[in-house]
């Protein structure tokens, strides 16, 4: 699973149609708004943030990761990758057939 955030609905929307579309993930999941609170240019910010995850293969994760970088909107993106060493086989199996080119 890869996750990241966006200061934007459009473009959370935009970053994970074009995910799917290229088969770099099965599905993704646009989240509702968190406000985030964080570090930046020696001050604290705090924004509004819309949260994308994308359900990928293993074999999958650097050129979603690579897309990422190159079409996010932030000077440093927060782009997440988490392993998942437990789940439903059959939703395993949907992830890595439907991330095929």
């Amino acid at each position: 699973m890869v996750t990241t955030v966006v200061d934007a609905r459009s473009v959370a929307d935009l970053l994970a149609a074009a995910a799917v579309a290229g088969r770099l993930a099965a599905c993704a999941q646009v989240g509702g708004q968190v406000d985030s609170t964080y570090w930046w240019r020696s001050a604290v910010e705090t924004s509004t943030e819309w949260s994308v995850q994308f359900k990928t293969a293993l074999d999958r994760v650097d050129a979603l990761v690579d897309q990422l970088r190159a079409s996010h909107p932030y000077e440093v993106p927060e782009i997440l990758v988490s392993r998942v060493d437990c789940g439903d086989p059959g939703y395993a199996t949907w992830v890595f057939e439907h991330t095929r080119p």
